[in-house]
């Protein structure tokens, strides 16, 4: 459906709200955050110059789950998401403080995949004609794609950020897309609930993108910030595409935020081939590269953001023109193989880089 005059006044208000909420929960915060621990110091694979509070998903957090619990009326689904939403973010901030080991964390986004499936029974229980032989049903499979899907795409966020503005850019560019496919199916309720979460996190964005007049972010998302906002994008894929009557097909769930997962799927694959911890920090995130190669914070930030725009809402349109499902699942696992062959040398792929942003050495 095409968004009404009440829709629009009402979202407004709705973005202006959480907007106002957010930065004002970040303002409160800020003094608190070295008391706290909540600050992320340079050192090692950090490149930021100063101490800067991590305290930005936890302003969206509480900017938005308060506020969904005292409007909202209770429901499965919202208790199963609030449920899961409160792990992530206490799990996410006492990693921020403690940085505690990667499979409490890996465990806490399980236990959080669990909740909206058993409390909220959002899952993934059909992923469509995607191999051409009409609806795949998952049966048994169920559960454990859920918790694989919700927990890959958590931690594709938590990669992505590593740079000033780009997680939260990212994110935007997924939700209004979620917002648009909503509309188009017809669920209004869920277009309200994402243009909250848009509100909040421009709000966090206000502080943490670069911009002329300021040099470097205030303030980061932190571990907290990803993980809930890894769960609320999962969790709205699921409920838009698994309506029986699938006006949003599940094949478009990838391509909604292409960039961070093709990269987080890249960087697993090849961290396991050299037998090294999937979560093994390196240099070699997409980001990473492409700044090494001469790009700016900025640079990278809209050329990825650009990147996911294109693809989402070009397969949104290929859909529309009846483009067979087959035929975009295999465009999706092309783009992860070709990047992964472009990035097989990182050297090769800055040097690439560097020629698109006229930075070669001579």
């Amino acid at each position: 459906m095409f968004p009404t005059v009440e829709f629009l006044r009402t979202a407004a208000l709705e973005f202006i709200a959480a907007f106002s909420a957010v930065t004002a929960i970040i303002f409160l915060l800020s003094p608190f955050a070295a008391r706290l621990g909540l600050v992320d110091k340079p050192g090692g694979r950090k490149d930021h110059a100063a101490p800067t509070p991590v305290t930005g998903g936890l302003a969206i957090a509480v900017g938005t789950i308060l506020p969904a619990l005292a409007l909202t009326p209770p429901n499965a689904q919202v208790v199963g998401l609030g449920v899961a939403a409160v792990i992530l973010v206490i799990v996410g901030v006492l990693d921020d403080i403690y940085d505690i080991p990667w499979p409490i964390r890996v465990l806490a986004q399980t236990g959080a995949a669990l909740a909206i499936v058993l409390i909220g029974d959002v899952r993934v229980a059909n992923i469509g004609p995607v191999f051409g032989l009409g609806p795949l049903d998952l049966g048994y499979l169920s559960v454990p794609f859920t918790i694989i899907a919700t927990v890959g795409l958590i931690n594709a966020l938590n990669m992505a950020d590593g740079i000033d503005g780009l997680a939260g850019s990212l994110c935007v560019c997924a939700l209004v897309m979620l917002v648009a496919a909503s509309l188009y199916a017809g669920n209004a309720d869920l277009a309200h609930g994402l243009t909250v979460i848009t509100g909040a996190v421009i709000a966090y964005l206000a502080f943490n993108l670069r911009l002329p007049w300021r040099k470097r972010a205030r303030i980061f998302l932190g571990n907290s910030g990803s993980a809930y906002l890894g769960l609320i994008i999962a969790w709205a894929v699921f409920r838009l595409t698994q309506n029986p009557v699938y006006p949003v097909t599940p094949v478009l769930a990838p391509f909604l935020i292409a960039p961070p997962l093709i990269d987080c799927l890249v960087l697993i694959v090849r961290r396991v081939l050299h037998r090294r911890s999937p979560f093994h920090a390196d240099r070699t995130h997409a980001h990473h590269l492409m700044l090494d190669g001469g790009f700016s914070v900025t640079g990278v930030v809209v050329t990825l953001c650009a990147l996911s725009l294109t693809l989402g809402l070009g397969v949104a349109l290929a859909l529309r023109a009846d483009v067979p499902q087959p035929v975009l699942l295999a465009i999706f696992a092309g783009l992860t193989v070709a990047y992964f062959l472009f990035t097989r040398h990182p050297d090769r792929a800055i040097a690439v880089y560097a020629r698109l942003t006229g930075k070669a050495k001579r």
